[in-house]
């Protein structure tokens, strides 16, 4: 009797773990593995893929272009805190000519960008490169004026003359000459009487 007793109770357990399920992932996500750590010698989880360094750290800033951007990113606040700015006052040694200095390029040009970088007054300029005339009259603003100038092997002489003084002070201005790659190959400024003149010289070897 107690035999049968057994074999019912044997037959009942198992008949109710074959009714039990194992419940199984739903997640469909990416696989993580366990790696051991190269300090701890434990092992540590870690994606199969991991996530891509952000562009932003990539992606150097870019430099500021002139060919872009001839205003070189004055805002209007900008030009109005110049507009209303002091102009130099007029010396005696602003009647003679100037030199702004050499460069040298390999190109076979340079773009000449010119600006009146203090009181925005109406000064004019004209520009002769090599002994012609270029540009009759330049009005200098608040924004860079863009001009190409082509180059002839060995000097190229590139003046400056001041057309009128505005009506303060004298004639001042701000000057950055661009490679053809357009890197800076020089940044001047001049202060001029009427008639005086401003001249860089630009090698081309």
């Amino acid at each position: 009797m107690n035999r049968l007793i057994l074999i019912l109770l044997i037959f009942s357990s198992a008949s109710l773990y074959s009714q039990i399920e194992i419940p199984r992932s739903t997640n469909t996500g990416r696989v993580i593995k366990a790696e051991e750590s190269n300090t701890t010698g434990f092992p540590i989880l870690k994606r199969d893929n991991t996530e891509k360094e952000s562009r932003f750290l990539k992606e150097k800033p870019k430099a500021i272009d002139l060919r872009e951007n001839p205003n070189n990113l004055l805002t209007e606040a900008d030009a109005m805190k110049e507009k209303w700015a002091k102009d130099a006052e007029v010396k005696e040694e602003y009647r003679f000519d100037q030199s702004l200095g050499n460069v040298v390029t390999q190109g076979r040009f340079v773009e000449v960008y010119c600006r009146d970088h203090q009181f925005i007054d109406g000064d004019k300029v004209q520009i002769i490169v090599n002994g012609e005339l270029v540009e009759a009259s330049v009005m200098l603003t608040a924004g860079f004026k863009p001009i190409l100038v082509n180059l002839q092997e060995g000097f190229n002489s590139i003046q400056f003359v001041a057309l009128n003084q505005g009506s303060s002070g004298p004639n001042t201005a701000e000057l950055r000459v661009l490679s053809e790659k357009g890197e800076m190959l020089a940044k001047k400024e001049w202060n001029l009487l009427t008639g005086a003149k401003a001249e860089l010289i630009v090698v081309k070897n």
